[in-house]
């Protein structure tokens, strides 16, 4: 029999934005951005009582539908708990749909949250890394963004084939898989810049575009500029430039974003190594060296806003 949640045991955190691919690194290499999610949870009486504010607050459920809540519900499920009812919070500062691993952070969070219930409370089984990242990557099937706001810094990760993975299903994951990520220590030079526009793209419109074969010299490539990115990244910044090319994804996908192409290509051009961010349409620049200075007004011209953020550390709870 599950253990119940005493009324008045409250967590909050604070997630971490991600931005996946880092160029060459498909759907393995990704890094947490200081763009930060608020959510906190209280366990009160029966029913469910939810709010948000901030970013993508008009488009979204405020029932067990939300996001956030389901991950919670997940969290306590694999932990071994239930609550007679709960009261969420969620204040939102990533951006949706933008590239910058929003649905990713919000399941972190939620996750986060239910651990920090259970947790706080002294029952129940807690929620370790590993789980997080397992759990977390079950909702999308890779867990680049995922184990970017759990670990923070760059990280690596892949998926594996094991006997069962972690948790009952409930959150819709594929039962035989297991994700598991590594943190890479960034060099401490290296810095964040990104260029959110105010349109938004699909994940799932954008992967579409993607070919179901690529040629092998693509994929040689590919494999060679993601194995350079994780020395670039912890030890030599100035291979940057080489280890961001890509020839797996964003040209594909250019068609459907000219405006971010526009501008990968604008910075690329002047030695800036920007990637588009995850599927777009925010563009990444990790470089250890100043923008160029027209940099701001070229962004704003393609309808971008260009902002340095640190890169973050995981998912914390207050």
């Amino acid at each position: 029999m599950k253990s119940v949640l005493p009324v008045g045991v409250h967590s909050a955190v604070r997630v971490p934005a991600s931005s996946a691919n880092l160029g060459p690194g498909f759907d393995c290499l990704g890094i947490a951005l200081g763009i930060y999610d608020d959510i906190s949870a209280s366990v009160g009486e029966p029913g469910l009582r939810v709010s948000v504010s901030g970013e993508g607050a008009q488009g979204v459920p405020l029932d067990d539908a939300h996001l956030v809540v389901r991950a919670i519900n997940s969290g306590l499920q694999a932990a071994g708990v239930t609550v007679p009812g709960l009261d969420v919070q969620c204040r939102n500062s990533i951006p949706h749909s933008r590239g910058l691993g929003s649905s990713a952070s919000a399941v972190v969070g939620g996750l986060a949250v239910a651990d920090g219930l259970v947790r706080a409370a002294g029952v129940g089984n807690p929620l370790s890394t590993e789980t997080l990242i397992q759990l977390a990557s079950d909702y999308e099937g890779h867990p680049d963004n995922a184990s970017a706001s759990v670990l923070g810094g760059a990280v690596v990760s892949w998926s594996e084939s094991s006997v069962s993975s972690v948790g009952d299903g409930a959150a819709g994951n594929t039962p035989g898989v297991s994700y598991l990520a590594r943190a890479l220590a960034v060099h401490p030079a290296i810095r964040a810049f990104v260029m959110i526009p105010q349109f938004e793209s699909s994940t799932a419109v954008t992967r579409g575009l993607l070919p179901d074969a690529v040629a092998r010299t693509d994929a040689v490539f590919n494999v060679s500029r993601a194995a350079l990115a994780v020395v670039a990244l912890t030890a030599e910044p100035d291979l940057l430039m080489p280890a961001t090319q890509d020839r797996l994804h964003q040209e594909y996908r250019a068609p459907v974003m000219p405006a971010t192409a526009a501008l990968v290509q604008w910075l690329r051009e002047r030695d800036v190594p920007a990637t588009v961010s995850g599927a777009g349409p925010t563009v990444l620049a990790l470089t250890a060296s100043e923008l160029p200075a027209q940099s701001r007004d070229k962004a704003a011209e393609l309808g971008f806003v260009l902002d340095e953020v640190e890169i973050a550390p995981g998912v914390v709870v207050h």
